[in-house]
């Protein structure tokens, strides 16, 4: 039934068309169906243009995913390559701050060893500057000609000392001669 009343208005359709244009019913299907089909044929070219686009949009945005994609990874390695260098920096870091805080420690208990033995080298300065006051002649008459036991040692020591000391050298001195001439003529008279 609802074939019968398709067919039967596109009947209809044919007639009024007839009637308003005056035209023969297959002359005007004929020229609309040429430009349908022409109409048709634009349309599939617009289509197929428009495909092609479309796949080259495909494409290029796949194209750019996948350089997206290879930029993000690189961009990740470097992130966990810094991470990782700043993790590397810190506990290099901790380390030196360890090194330093141990070393002012050393130091630390080093100044007060120190103190400690400056204070006791004080003392001993101060006993044996006692002790020394009485005997400083006596030392001072030893010091050129140490460990000098008899006459031709102590001639020869002389002798070694007014080469180096003689007032006429670089490094001569008029009143270190006279403390060593001094002394020698001391222990010549003691040997």
């Amino acid at each position: 039934m609802g074939a019968v009343t398709a067919g039967n208005e596109a009947g209809k359709e044919k007639e009024e068309y007839r009637g308003n244009t005056g035209l023969n019913l297959d002359e005007m299907g004929e020229k609309e169906l040429r430009a349908l089909k022409l109409w048709l044929f634009s349309e599939n070219i617009r289509v197929q243009t428009e495909q092609k686009k479309l796949l080259e949009m495909k494409n290029h945005f796949l194209k750019e995913r996948v350089q997206f994609q290879e930029e993000m990874k690189i961009l990740n390695q470097r992130v966990t390559a810094s991470r990782q260098r700043l993790r590397q920096d810190e506990q290099f870091f901790d380390k030196k701050m360890e090194i330093l805080k141990n070393g002012f420690a050393q130091l630390e208990a080093d100044r007060k060893a120190f103190e400690r033995e400056k204070e006791a080298f004080r003392k001993r300065e101060a006993d044996a500057a006692r002790k020394s006051s009485i005997h400083s002649k006596v030392e001072e008459m030893g010091i050129f000609f140490a460990g000098v036991k008899n006459q031709l040692a102590l001639k020869k020591r002389y002798k070694d000392l007014l080469k180096i000391y003689h007032p006429d050298n670089l490094a001569g001195d008029k009143e270190m001669m006279q403390q060593i001439s001094r002394e020698y003529e001391h222990l010549k008279r003691q040997l």
